[in-house]
């Protein structure tokens, strides 16, 4: 009984966060559109109550955080779900025409058709393989190895310390071979993550100290902002899973920052050149990091309602067997299209769903995004929550801006759901 009643607390707690961070996400996108309207961010407050009655069923939508189990599935769709919502707030103000009734049920139905495989597919796999603790030490100590090779030679390429605020000024001029592209997406986003998950769980501090040494050397050589939040943000989920438990990490790690911004908020609008460190954090964190991946849905939604879809020949395998009306990048396209905003890489919303099918068929393709991550749930059941969780720490930042198929292939995802699969249960044996 005692049991049932905490758990039925538990619950309510969650409740009541993911409630909240509905209102707080839609307060973040009204201060972005008084700071930002250049973007295409705008608010009328006139349309105020429209935009409350579209957002309800989102809103609704939010209670399944509070009944779900912890999975991957539960941390990376916080984050999809925070994106959705904030495109199906933008769209009642979106200035852009195309039609916004069509991609309003559409978002609604792709949510729910990603969310519930996500969220609630996770029966365990039985195992076939499985590496022994000796062979997970040499494949820990090849990670090592490995990063070490990829941080001298991407450093030929490019290393220089710019801060965060401009990166976007020179990061288009970082051109690496493609197989050291790949070895840069891998490594940083799901081979030292995992490494560093291994050591924690195994009472490893010193060497986990050293992998988040390793991931920092990253950002100077890639310029991105994954890069340069990877190492403290592993620690703060690590501290965080301590005090709050895995649920709760994961809705904190995304209401958390867009609350300091708000917060934030009365600095930012005081600062008319937009300079000094509270503009900067509203900028990184509520613009970039939250902000912008709604927003991508819209320019995508406009884009390609007088554009040919794609039927995914942005992948690289079918481009070359089918041939392509684009051929750079979908996220080049976009920003060559609208002239602002950087390169659009967008979620699988945008490019598996409205590039690739249209907003008809949007949710089909959100079907089979929610039916792999559950598949990604399945092979990392029975594993500790910490360790999934931190393991996975980037995937959901990930996963907000790039494809599925990209985070699958090109940044690790699939390599990540594969050692989660051929993990020994005795890894948790400490190895002092």
């Amino acid at each position: 009984m005692d049991a049932a009643l905490q758990l039925r607390g538990e619950s309510f707690r969650l409740a009541l966060l993911v409630l909240s961070h509905v209102g707080l996400c839609c307060i973040s996108l009204i201060c972005v559109a008084l700071i930002y309207p250049h973007y295409h961010f705008v608010f009328y407050p006139q349309q105020l109550l429209v935009a409350t009655a579209m957002v309800l069923p989102m809103a609704a939508l939010s209670l399944l955080f509070a009944t779900a189990p912890f999975t991957f599935g539960y941390s990376v769709s916080f984050s999809l779900y925070t994106m959705l919502l904030g495109y199906v707030w933008l769209n009642v103000f979106s200035e852009l025409p195309y039609d916004h009734l069509l991609a309003f049920v559409s978002t609604l139905a792709a949510s729910t058709a990603f969310l519930f495989p996500a969220l609630f597919i996770g029966s365990p796999v039985r195992q076939l393989y499985v590496l022994s603790p000796s062979a997970l030490d040499r494949l820990l100590l090849f990670v090592f190895a490995l990063a070490i090779a990829i941080i001298v030679m991407g450093s030929s390429y490019n290393f220089r310390f710019i801060d965060i605020e401009h990166i976007y000024a020179f990061r288009d001029q970082i051109v690496f071979p493609k197989a050291l592209s790949y070895g840069i997406g891998i490594t940083s986003s799901t081979l030292l993550p995992f490494a560093f998950a291994c050591f924690i769980e195994r009472g490893q501090r010193l060497r986990a100290a050293l992998v988040l040494l390793l991931l920092a050397c990253f950002y100077p050589i890639t310029l991105t902002k994954l890069a340069f939040f990877a190492p403290v943000w592993l620690l703060l989920l690590v501290i965080a899973f301590r005090f709050f438990g895995a649920r709760t990490t994961c809705l904190l790690s995304v209401f958390g920052p867009m609350l300091i911004g708000l917060l934030l908020f009365p600095l930012v609008r005081s600062d008319t050149a937009l300079t000094g460190p509270a503009a900067s954090y509203f900028y990184v964190i509520n613009l970039r990091m939250f902000a912008i991946p709604s927003l991508a849905m819209d320019y995508y939604g406009y884009f390609f309602s007088n554009h040919p879809l794609t039927y995914y020949c942005q992948i690289g395998v079918v481009k070359a067997a089918w041939g392509c009306p684009y051929q750079a990048p979908l996220a080049i396209v976009i920003y060559n299209y609208f002239g602002i905003g950087g390169n659009l890489n967008a979620s699988l919303f945008a490019t598996e769903g409205i590039a690739s099918v249209g907003p008809v068929f949007a949710p089909v393709a959100a079907l089979v995004g929610g039916l792999v991550v559950a598949v990604a749930n399945r092979l990392s059941s029975g594993l500790p929550p910490r360790f999934v969780l931190v393991s996975s720490g980037m995937m959901p930042q990930l996963l907000l801006n790039v494809p599925l198929s990209i985070a699958l292939v090109t940044y690790g995802a699939a390599v990540l759901f594969l050692l989660w699969y051929l993990m020994p249960s005795s890894f948790l044996e400490s190895k002092q």
